[in-house]
């Protein structure tokens, strides 16, 4: 007797679409694919629309889906992109009650994005902890007040119920579900060849110390974030970045915490971070060579601030990539 060795993931389609939220983690899962041997899991991505009608994505790209969810074959998974369309007004009442059904009878059930809006009106994620994009997370807290959001993680993995941030980060999500899986080797090939990240951790930051900094800063403040950030070798002590706004330092101080929300040593530090990651996964340079680059007294000082601010050491976070 031959045994099913295949993973039906389903993803949920709907006009308003934001297609790499589907794209993205759909062709992660076809990319492990490549990597499998005779007789190993393999994956069947499959399409569903609430009719068999293509649907039209935010970008005006018309998508064809492989079935209804009338006639949509049981589903090891089932991911939920976001986009546009995901609000209350543009989702039937019918697929609701579907996602309700696949909720019970799937493996796994996630989202993407603000396809969370979707899932989180079937009541699946009420207590769970979750995640979305960065930019809807307030929008989510009022309409789902039943929902534990973390506004910065990547993806949340709580039960069987995955959820990630926006875009991108559906790869990630995805690149995690092939390691569990499968393992940690294919989910690394499939990283490769799409030429990403290695599983990002799931709690990293989905946007850059730098480009919070920039979102929050206005008028002169807004020049010394890229003014710091190109000048890390800089005395960046109070008295010089006072100055640089042509305020006193008891002023600075004051205004830049009012800003920022947080001290100018905390902000320097993560912007060194910030710099140092894109110079250990683009620039074939040592530790020690990046350390003095991005304004650390030490080599040692460097390591300690880079694990405080990610977890994980320099050289390991390295090994995470494969563009050197």
């Amino acid at each position: 007797m031959t045994i099913d060795r295949t993973l039906k993931v389903g993803f949920l389609v709907y006009d308003g679409l934001q297609a790499l939220d589907l794209f993205g983690p759909q062709e992660a899962f076809c990319a492990a694919n490549l990597f499998c041997g005779a007789g190993d899991l393999r994956y069947e991505t499959l399409v569903v629309g609430e009719t068999n009608r293509p649907i039209t994505t935010e970008s005006g790209i018309s998508i064809g889906v492989h079935t209804d969810i009338q006639n949509c074959p049981k589903l090891h998974t089932l991911i939920i992109p976001g986009g546009s369309g995901s609000r209350r007004d543009n989702i039937s009442e019918n697929v609701i009650e579907w996602v309700q059904q696949q909720a019970i009878r799937v493996n796994r059930i996630g989202s993407v994005c603000t396809g969370l809006f979707i899932l989180a009106r079937t009541g699946v994620l009420d207590g769970r902890l979750v995640t979305t994009h960065w930019n809807h997370i307030d929008e989510a807290e009022q309409e789902f007040p039943d929902i534990k959001l973390e506004p910065d993680a990547l993806y949340i993995r709580d039960g069987k119920t995955i959820t990630s941030a926006g875009v991108t980060a559906g790869i990630d999500m995805a690149l995690a579900l092939i390691e569990e899986d499968m393992s940690v080797n294919i989910a690394s090939r499939a990283a490769r060849e799409l030429v990403v990240f290695l599983k990002r951790p799931g709690g990293q930051d989905q946007y850059s110390s730098l480009l919070k900094l920039q979102t929050k800063s206005k008028n002169r403040f807004g020049d010394l974030v890229a003014w710091i950030a190109n000048n890390l070798k800089e005395d960046l002590g109070i008295a010089r970045l006072a100055s640089r706004v042509f305020l006193s330092e008891r002023q600075f101080r004051r205004i830049f915490k009012q800003t920022f929300g947080e001290s100018p040593a905390r902000a320097v530090e993560r912007i060194r971070i910030d710099v140092a990651q894109d110079l250990l996964t683009s620039k074939n340079m040592t530790i020690e060579q990046i350390s003095v680059d991005t304004g650390f007294q030490s080599a040692d000082a460097f390591r300690r601030a880079f694990y405080r601010q990610t977890g994980v050491n320099p050289t390991d976070y390295r090994l995470r990539f494969n563009c050197l």
